[in-house]
């Protein structure tokens, strides 16, 4: 359902999107995920004909974004970072006027209407004015639109931006039920929000992408497994020092097998760490003999696969000292204004046809 190949983006001298490729195929749900700069809205935009690539190709429903960017726009429905809304219509007003710039005819708008207001929890606000919605209720309003000519294809570029957690929630809550016979490619910097909505994941560092497949192949990708322990401030024994946040780390580190270690958030009676080992071992029995000899109150340890979030971090390490005008310029990431994207792309445009 959506295909791209080998496809860049420049804009100056900056590359933005350096050789990506991937495809989401028909049924499936997709988190696209990166840190802020890496490319995804960039991406986003191309796949949505609102950018158009330096080089590489992209298609969307088997229809080259090149060749007919309106029967793309046709066949997809599209929610930016910030949903294409007008504060001073109302919900069933701004989804009349949306029907019309779709051609839908009145008794298929009828039949839309009541399947999107379903879908997205809009009945108590349909005759509402959109300005007076909060921001969980106009993410449902955008999401309506993209969804009232009913396509088989969803991008969703930050659905969940600025939304407290009850609102998240709900937005996940529908993405799932849509995401159940659409195909959905879902931006997001929400790794709790990718487990719970996609089976599979996309992720973008630098412009190019650093790991595609199910969630659990790519929780495995480092071949690490993780262990979490926690040791109370006090010593087990009375002949024993009670143990500092260094000296446990400093041990900890040292045992064999033990690639990483990082300080977790605890409360002030305890210290907590999380540790990082290789897949094919097991250093819970070290770990305990090291408490013991130490004289440590152990309170917890425990081992298990390699958090989305460890991943990500170390698939992604390193772009946060990536040159900041790339992120505030080029990708709407950072939610700088279109407008500057749109100026930047004209620009890039004439010097290209220059």
């Amino acid at each position: 359902m959506i295909h791209a190949s080998e496809l860049s983006k420049r804009f100056g001298g900056v590359r933005a999107l350096d050789k990506v490729s991937f495809e989401v195929k028909k049924g499936e749900v997709v988190g696209f995920l990166g840190p802020n700069g890496a490319g995804k809205s960039t991406t986003m935009r191309i796949l949505t004909c609102f950018l158009a690539p330096s080089s590489g190709t992209a298609k969307v429903s088997g229809i080259d974004v090149f060749d007919d960017p309106l029967a793309v726009r046709r066949a997809i429905g599209y929610l930016p970072q910030r949903a294409p809304l007008y504060t001073d219509m109302s919900v069933i007003d701004y989804l009349t006027f949306v029907s019309e710039i779709r051609g839908l005819k009145a008794d298929q708008f009828k039949k839309a209407l009541g399947r999107v207001v379903e879908v997205c929890g809009l009945a108590q606000a349909l005759h509402k004015d959109i300005g007076t919605l909060s921001h969980g209720y106009r993410q449902r309003v955008g999401l309506g639109q993209a969804l009232l000519h009913d396509p088989q294809i969803l991008i969703l570029d930050e659905p969940t931006a600025d939304l407290d957690p009850n609102e998240k929630a709900e937005v996940i809550r529908y993405i799932q039920d849509i995401g159940k016979d659409r195909t959905v490619l879902l931006s997001t910097h929400n790794l709790s929000e990718v487990e719970q909505a996609c089976a599979r994941a996309i992720i973008v560092s630098k412009g190019r992408v650093v790991a595609d497949g199910q969630l659990d192949e790519i929780r495995a990708k480092t071949g690490a497994v993780r262990y979490v322990v926690t040791v109370d401030d006090k010593a087990l024994r009375a002949d024993a020092a009670a143990p500092s946040v260094r000296e446990i780390e400093d041990a900890l580190a040292a045992l064999a097998g033990v690639r990483k270690v990082r300080e977790l958030p605890n409360d002030e009676s305890a210290h907590r760490f999380e540790l990082s080992g290789a897949k094919d071992s097991d250093v819970r029995a070290e770990i305990f003999r090291l408490a013991v000899d130490k004289g440590w109150l152990l309170l917890e340890l425990h081992r298990d696969a390699q958090s989305l979030d460890a991943v990500f971090r170390d698939l992604t390490r390193g772009d946060e000292a990536l040159d900041r005008g790339r992120t505030e310029s080029f990708d709407d990431d950072e939610d700088e204004d279109d407008d500057q994207d749109d100026g930047a792309d004209e620009e890039e445009s004439e010097k290209e046809k220059a």
